[in-house]
């Protein structure tokens, strides 16, 4: 397993590809670094003592001990402690971990170019398993990029007007394919290693071209990431766990990238194509039931501590309020143990989640960010809104100004008051809170999605006919 140090390491060596605000970036541009610290916790916690087993897992393929991060999920254990991590990992860096999109992506072809082969007589799997030994070996960092730009959202990718609106296959050589496209909201993608590139959506027969999948390093000629940066403000004197973190996305550019066959996994195999989109999201939305608890957690308690700052922690209408963020937080993570304990192993000997409990889970959760975000400002009132600025604090002039008003509990600090007041100020009106919320709504799906996918696989028969049975229809009635 790798440290966070050979993991920056790494990333200095690659080629400057990274496109933020008109300049081009090496990766190791002090504007990347509270984005790569969230994906450095990673490799810390694999190597702390109280990890083992948790963050850290045998390989299935070498039998060597690995980060989890690389794993594939072959019990109902591997699905619950990768949730498990989830949630733990998120409270350390106080948001998404980011790294989920690699395991989940991985997992997902794990299956599907499994069954691919068995279908159609491929060797897709062969070149999967021989590229995951790589990937765990070197305790890889690998973005999912799935997202199409789409372009005219009532057409299909190849009604198109321009056709590189969905990633597609522009020619097939002897050694490889040429890929060109672009895939939007690549969280991790400018310090992630590698990219996994799967479809987006069902295919047709029509569109054999676009229903490509690989593997290709983040840096290979013909990749451009043109990168919006979301951090937590930078602090010059109240330094704080919070906010030496960050987040980057990327629209991924594709001019055509030449990928060799080796890490090619579907080519052309459209029905396969939506099945693997499909497979990606629904472990992705079962990563979800470990991370979007743990931001709950986050808002309950700074939602906790203000109401204790500001005197009112008893307040009937304050404990309401954090039950139903207790209730979120916990039914979705009962949703991801559902999951795990329900999931199936398939062909390939990999589990997958029980969709209906990651889609019920997922859609709870996206139903409810803004709301809870709603009850951690009624709680806080607006001081975090109009927050003067940290050096305020600092200055002579304004310090003692500032720490005899800003005080509400006379047991707590001014520093303690102003640090918790900082954290909310930072976490609720910075650049980085807008992409977090957008992120925590979207990501995975939006509800309509896990909606659709509760649709597409309850049946409801069953149900039907329970009651037929109460009410006395035959079952077999030719009239309902």
């Amino acid at each position: 397993m790798k440290t966070a140090a050979q993991y920056r390491k790494e990333l200095n060596k690659m080629r400057a590809n990274i496109h933020i605000a008109g300049e081009k970036l090496t990766r190791d541009d002090p504007r990347l670094a509270q984005p790569i610290n969230v994906v450095a916790a990673t490799f810390d916690a694999a190597l702390e003592p109280e990890n083992k087993g948790l963050v850290t897992t045998l390989s299935k393929v070498t039998g060597a001990e690995i980060n989890r991060f690389c794993n594939i999920h072959c019990s109902t254990e591997d699905l619950l402690n990768k949730q498990a991590m989830t949630r733990k990992l998120c409270h350390k860096v106080g948001g998404c971990i980011q790294r989920c999109m690699g395991i989940d992506a991985t997992n997902a072809l794990s299956v599907i170019t499994y069954d691919t082969d068995q279908k159609y007589g491929t060797e897709y799997n062969k070149r999967f398993m021989k590229w995951l030994e790589h990937f765990q070996k070197n305790d890889i960092v690998a973005n999912c990029a799935q997202t199409d730009v789409k372009g005219d959202r009532s057409k299909r990718p190849h009604e198109q007007a321009d056709p590189d609106l969905y990633v597609r296959v522009v020619e097939r050589k002897s050694d490889g394919v040429v890929i060109r496209g672009a895939k939007a909201h690549n969280t991790i993608a400018p310090y992630a290693q590698e990219i996994i590139v799967l479809p987006t959506r069902a295919l047709t027969t029509e569109e054999k071209d676009w229903a490509i999948a690989f593997a290709i390093p983040a840096d290979a000629e013909g990749i451009h990431q043109i990168v919006r940066l979301a951090s937590i403000p930078i602090r010059k004197h109240l330094q704080a766990p919070i906010a030496a973190f960050g987040d980057a996305e990327s629209l991924t550019v594709f001019d055509n990238v030449f990928v060799p066959w080796d890490r090619v996994f579907l080519n052309g195999e459209t029905d396969m194509g939506g099945r693997l989109a499909l497979q990606f999201a629904e472990y992705h939305r079962h990563s979800y039931t470990g991370c979007k608890p743990s931001i709950t957690d986050i808002v309950m308690g700074m939602t906790a501590l203000v109401a204790e700052y500001n005197g009112v922690a008893k307040a009937q209408h304050i404990q309401h309020k954090l039950a139903h963020l207790i209730g979120v937080a916990e039914l979705v993570t009962a949703a991801g143990i559902a999951a795990s304990v329900t999931g199936k192993k398939t062909a390939s000997g990999t589990y997958i989640p029980n969709s209906i409990y990651v889609n019920a889970g997922r859609r709870l959760a996206g139903e409810n960010i803004f709301h809870e975000y709603e009850i951690l400002c009624d709680v806080a009132g607006g001081w975090y809104a109009t927050l003067p600025h940290e050096e305020d604090w600092f200055n002579p002039e304004t310090k003692a100004y500032l720490e005899k008003y800003t005080m509400r509990n006379p047991r707590i600090s001014p520093e303690n008051q102003h640090r918790l007041f900082r954290m909310i100020s930072d976490m609720m009106t910075s650049h980085w809170f807008g992409v977090e919320l957008g992120g925590q709504y979207h990501g995975g799906g939006s509800p309509i999605m896990e909606t659709i996918g509760i649709l597409r696989d309850y049946d409801l028969k069953p149900k039907m006919d329970h009651v037929k049975y109460l009410a006395g229809i035959p079952l077999d009635d030719p009239h309902g």
